[in-house]
């Protein structure tokens, strides 16, 4: 006699992802509606200004968490990228604001007369948007090649990203001539489809834009690591040895994940950029790059819901302590990276899932409960007797 066994567990598990599944488009559907429709009827114009420039940076924290969280690689050079990304479209709006023939104004400053050979593709819109992505991409794409193929990984690579971010920071501090070095570009007053970038009009739709670019990053990575491909990444980050013997060569899915995830760090950065109103070498700051892996790390690691909560609530709770107590913030922060390695290892996300229902359950629970275990004895003729009993 066949029985239906095996087919109730699977039924059970679809139904179970299917009811996630349904709660997390509500929970999308949700955030969208909060922050495009409720919270701009609700915050100030400097407040909305602000929040936008969050949402930019919860973007950057979702390709932060696709390499760290999923696959095991901690980058702390995720700010060249999402510089890169910046500087693409603020040099398009330098050019977009000239009348033809014209230079940017800084070039004057240090005696250059004609537009430098790498400057000229940035004035089409098309290669702009294309290359907001695409360059911090192949940037990516070769510094994990480099690394990936020789087999670097845990503290090494978190040690050459950040080489590679200092590198970075120095070059583009030191080019005065080219892209007006420590000064960086301006883009507030710079003119896009006809209106001024830093217009209380021409924020509001940067702001659109990036809630509906943060929906389309977090469904992009929730696609990536919820088939076999995100199976793989957990699978690299727990045992890579073991994938290699399986077959595969982790090489190259590490270094096509640590592109997207640069791809992902430079769209936030343009975004960030246009709201911000600059673009300048300090977004490869050491400390810049090291804050991304707390919100994450705040958040809770591998869950992507948790980055993006993670960037919001670190950042907001900075904007909040440095305008009443300027000096407590990096307190602050110490004090929750502390708290979070210590006690909230998984970040809060991680907490809410795990240990969160325990805690309720145990609160609620009645202490003078009779409860009753089965426990198995032997009979006299060897056979197994299931009785209860109750403590």
């Amino acid at each position: 006699m066949v029985t239906d066994t095996p087919v109730r567990p699977r039924k059970q598990v679809k139904a179970q992802k299917s009811r996630q599944r349904t709660i997390e488009i509500i929970g999308v559907i949700a955030f969208v509606v909060l922050m495009a429709v409720i919270l701009p009827l609700l915050l100030s114009g400097f407040r909305l200004g602000l929040l936008g420039r969050f949402l930019s940076l919860a973007i950057v924290a979702l390709g932060i968490d696709l390499i760290w969280g999923f696959t095991g690689l901690l980058s702390l050079g995720h700010g060249i990228f999402f510089a890169l990304g910046g500087y693409a479209f603020a040099m398009f709006l330098q050019l977009n604001s000239l009348d033809e023939g014209q230079i940017p104004e800084f070039f004057g400053l240090y005696g250059v007369n004609t537009l430098p050979w790498f400057w000229g593709p940035f004035a089409s819109l098309p290669f702009t948007l294309i290359a907001i992505f695409t360059i911090p991409a192949i940037v990516a794409g070769l510094l994990g090649y480099l690394v990936f193929r020789n087999r670097i990984r845990g503290v090494y690579f978190s040690i050459l990203t950040q080489a590679a971010l200092v590198v970075f920071f120095n070059l583009f501090n030191g080019q005065q001539k080219w892209i007006n070095g420590t000064n960086g570009l301006k883009t507030s007053t710079s003119v896009f489809m006809g209106q001024e970038v830093g217009s209380d009009r021409m924020q509001m739709t940067f702001y659109l834009f990036t809630v509906v670019m943060l929906v389309l990053m977090y469904l992009l990575c929730r696609w990536l690591t919820s088939g076999r491909f995100g199976r793989l990444l957990v699978a690299i980050r727990d045992d890579e040895n073991r994938v290699r013997f399986s077959g595969y060569d982790p090489t190259g899915f590490k270094v096509l994940v640590f592109a997207v995830s640069g791809a992902i760090a430079g769209i936030a950065g343009a975004l960030y950029t246009v709201q911000s109103g600059i673009v300048s070498p300090q977004f490869m700051d050491i400390a810049f790059s090291i804050e991304m892996v707390i919100w994450v790390a705040v958040g809770g690691r591998a869950t992507l819901v948790g980055a993006v909560l993670g960037a919001l609530l670190v950042n907001w709770a900075r904007a909040l302590l440095s305008e009443s107590f300027p000096e407590v913030w990096l307190f602050f922060q110490g004090a929750l990276f502390l708290l979070v390695v210590t006690a909230l290892p998984d970040g809060i996300v991680g907490w809410l899932r795990q240990q969160a229902p325990e805690r309720l359950r145990s609160l609620f629970s009645k202490p003078d409960a009779l409860a009753t275990y089965p426990q198995v004895e032997l009979d006299a003729d060897g056979q197994q007797e299931r009785s209860e009993i109750s403590e």
